[in-house]
């Protein structure tokens, strides 16, 4: 193998393939980047068993050939490299770099011990507008949370039903849900029901999320790929495919509340901070207090901790339905407003079992696109 690629370009691929290269004990190969000459195209690949990663770059292609080197390794010294053009050649397990002055030889492994990544079809597609799908992740990525005994938790559900994409994630306590609609969509595109994980769904949002263009989503039977393209050709640019997680997941829509007994708009930042001040003496169960008094158009929020000391602050604001007193965590709270993209936020209380109140809910004013469910902190 030999070929000549910019320094700029190639640190560029180490980078974001890099990401996904494992720390295994067990099977150090996964450690490796494969690279490989195709045509006019160096590719670079990485995988931890779950998730494999491709990044193709044009270059000059002399000798075409194929080898796996540490991934680390490789991406130190290149970082190191001035912005000029380097030199890659392979011959018995040996990498030779060379960019003006520097030269270095990196011992390889044999490219048969590199796993094979799994196929997937490339018939039956949908199109993303790459940052909105990536900002509508971002907005759920972190609710989901590992479990064993439940595993269909531990991942991001991803539904698309007559053109409607819905991406949900929870963790019992606490659920969020965007939903928007793709800008391109294939007429043989079937209705998709699946779960991706949490880890997946990480690397797609580091990978994509500042990338500019169009998203391209492969189906298959138990793995998903995302593709996005080169500016300079139709080539695709990065290849990141995932397994995903098996089981059903929650029909959790039932617990999205329909009505509301109580109804607070408040201006979002003056609500984060109070919030974040009560968090302050919020005690070992985070929990923050709200009483809410219509009449008075008052949202009250206090906190205690007998180690620390006490907290209490009044916000005014638009309030109709019944006079509530409920407690949330704290953290909770913070983390779906943070989600919360408007300058007014509703809050939403809804009716429970045995006259205690139900979950609260946070979304943007004048945008339903995102919703955040938050169960409250059950008093004894």
């Amino acid at each position: 193998m030999k070929l000549i690629i910019l320094q700029e370009k190639i640190k560029e691929g180490t980078n974001i393939v890099g990401k996904t290269s494992s720390k295994s004990l067990t099977l150090p190969i996964l450690r490796n980047i494969l690279i490989k000459t195709e045509k006019n195209f160096l590719s670079l690949t990485t995988t931890d068993l779950e998730i494999g990663i491709t990044w193709w770059g044009l270059a000059k292609v002399e000798e075409t050939g194929e080898i796996t080197v540490p991934a680390n390794l490789l991406s130190d010294f290149l970082s190191l490299l001035p912005n000029k053009q380097v030199t890659l050649t392979s011959n018995n397990q040996i990498l030779s770099i060379e960019c003006e002055n520097y030269k270095t030889k990196i011992k390889g492994n044999s490219v048969e011990e590199f796993p094979i990544i799994p196929q997937v079809p490339q018939n039956e597609f949908t199109v993303f507008h790459n940052r909105s799908f990536c900002q509508g992740l971002s907005q759920v990525v972190d609710i989901a949370s590992p479990s064993t005994a439940r595993p269909e938790i531990s991942g991001v559900y991803l539904s698309i039903q007559k053109g409607i994409i819905r991406m949900a994630a929870t963790d019992s306590f606490r659920l969020g849900e965007k939903v928007f609609t793709p800008e391109k969509i294939t007429e043989n595109t079937k209705e998709h029901s699946l779960i991706i994980p949490q880890k997946t769904a990480r690397e797609i949002i580091n990978i994509f999320g500042e990338k500019e263009g169009d998203l391209k989503i492969y189906f298959g039977t138990n793995q998903i790929l995302f593709e996005f393209p080169m500016t300079e050709t139709s080539h695709p640019e990065i290849h990141l495919s995932s397994r995903l997680i098996e089981g059903e997941y929650p029909n959790y829509q039932e617990i999205i509340p329909k009505e509301y007994e109580t109804e607070v708009v408040l201006e979002k930042d003056d609500f984060l901070n109070k919030i974040k001040a009560a968090s302050i003496f919020s005690g070992k169960i985070n929990e923050v207090h709200f009483k809410i008094d219509p009449k008075k158009e008052a949202l009250e929020i206090s906190s205690q901790n007998p180690e620390t000391g006490e907290f209490n602050t009044l916000l005014t604001g638009k309030i109709k339905g019944k006079e509530a007193e409920v407690s949330f965590d704290c953290r909770f709270l913070i983390d779906g407003l943070l989600n919360i993209k408007s300058a007014e936020v509703f809050f939403g209380l809804s009716s429970g079992l045995k006259e205690e109140l139900g979950p609260g809910v946070l979304k943007s004013v004048g945008d339903t696109s995102y919703i955040y469910v938050v169960m409250p902190i059950k008093t004894v």
